[in-house]
């Protein structure tokens, strides 16, 4: 029952069915007047990094305070069992520059029944929006979020971390750079997102308080955008954080490459995530803004506008099913292979180090959003260069395809064995890897 809700539930987020999308030239009675790039709210003083920050090392905390955890905004209807803290640390952007992340600390109420210390799961989340409204640590105090009209998020992620902290898993979800604090979030950057991911490790382990060992294990855990963030923590953390203990790591349906994400997300319900990347890219890679300009057309530069202060509800309701074409002024199928996009998107193609820990990836066969090709290179390349990789394919038909339901689904239908394969690291278990079998 619980597996039809969570599925319920996300259908409703990926599928928003019965909205009709605007046609482009129309005014939009419902675009919000505000900064994109950091809405100034009542969240905006701890948001708000000190300036300059203060001398520290990556995963050093800045501040802290306690987080109110609910299912939804009333906090009535159940409750996570977990303590919350919400965290802000330093990590290192893409550039190499300081920046500060925020993110969530899960403090179990319950035993850790296995093996060893309580085990720390670092939490990658999957796409949010790119508003920061949309940061998971804000959405956590609300469980839904909703301001006029269509500023809408239902905090998905809370459907694993509440089955996580019950079975006595820590947790800590970072918020990635730019998701919440001041700047626009650096959708699917590798660099920034892996940084983040290892840092909010060496944060919770510093966190005073809690039950971790700080020198106890870590695995690493994302679907989607997460499943990328925590793939690209796997192999960076080797050079970026070697003192942290690294058991294992689970990334469902990476988005290893997105030279083929890029063509995959046209005339879907998730179309909109192609504005996410751009603007990331934009931010991280501001030398290369003119020549992406360049090669939009003005309802590429009113897509990338609206999306910034957007969280994943409303950008689908507003772009759902529209082709990327118009966007562009040039063919977008040979768009991402010529530059700035095409030297830009292999910076963030994961797959060129190898993870010292197992892996495990998850991908739906027929994923019409994060292909399974791409996923399946992934650990075909870890595989070559020695890793312990586990390969699961999802053969779930397609169905639905352009509202992703073949790409939704998985993450839950999959989640409840990659929660067990992630236990059975903590607790170490022997992993059965079949590299050259996929």
């Amino acid at each position: 029952m619980r597996r039809l809700w969570g599925a319920l539930c996300v259908l409703l987020l990926f599928g928003s069915v019965g909205v009709i999308p605007r046609a482009h030239a129309d005014p939009d009675p419902t675009l919000r007047n505000h900064d994109p790039i950091f809405n100034e709210d009542q969240y905006a003083e701890f948001y708000t990094p000190p300036d300059p920050l203060p001398p520290g090392a990556p995963g050093d905390l800045i501040r802290t305070e306690p987080s109110r955890l609910v299912l939804e905004p009333s906090g009535q209807l159940g409750a996570i069992m977990a303590a919350g803290t919400r965290i802000m640390y330093r990590s290192t952007d893409s550039r190499g520059n300081p920046m500060a992340v925020t993110g969530t600390y899960f403090e179990p109420q319950n035993d850790w029944p296995g093996k060893g210390p309580r085990p720390l799961i670092v939490y990658g989340p999957g796409t949010q929006g790119q508003g920061d409204q949309c940061a998971p640590s804000r959405q956590f105090n609300q469980g839904i979020h909703w301001s006029p009209w269509l500023d809408i998020a239902f905090n998905y992620e809370e459907l694993f971390v509440a089955t996580m902290v019950a079975r006595g898993f820590a947790i800590v979800m970072t918020d990635y750079q730019g998701l919440g604090t001041p700047g626009l979030h650096t959708y699917v950057n590798r660099v920034a997102e892996g940084n983040a991911m290892l840092d909010a490790g060496r944060a919770a382990l510093k966190l005073p308080g809690t039950s971790l060992d700080p020198h106890g294990p870590v695995a690493f855990w994302g679907y989607s955008q997460g499943g990328g963030a925590a793939a690209s923590a796997a192999e960076l953390a080797a050079s970026y954080a070697p003192d942290l203990h690294v058991v294992g790591t689970y990334a469902g349906a990476p988005p290893a490459d997105l030279k083929e994400l890029f063509p995959y997300a046209d005339g879907s319900a998730l179309v909109g995530v192609v504005g996410y990347a751009i603007n990331g890219v934009l931010q991280a890679y501001p030398e290369a803004a003119q020549a992406i300009h360049d090669k939009l057309t003005p309802r590429g530069e009113d897509l990338l506008n609206k999306v910034a202060g957007q969280c994943i509800a409303e950008t689908i309701a507003k772009f759902m099913f529209r082709h990327l074409q118009p966007y562009f002024t040039e063919d977008i199928h040979q768009l991402v292979n010529e530059e700035p996009f095409s030297g830009l998107f292999d910076l963030q193609k994961i797959g060129r180090y190898r993870p010292d820990a197992p892996v495990l990836i998850n991908s739906n066969r027929y994923d019409p959003l994060v292909p399974w090709t791409a996923a399946n290179q992934l650990g075909r390349d870890w595989c070559d260069k020695g890793a312990d990789v586990e390969f699961r394919t999802n053969e779930e038909p397609p169905f639905l395809n352009k509202l992703v339901i073949n790409h939704a689904l998985p993450m839950l239908v999959d989640g409840e064995a990659a929660m067990q394969w992630i236990a059975d690291r903590f607790n170490g278990i022997p992993t059965a890897p079949n590299c050259g079998q996929f």
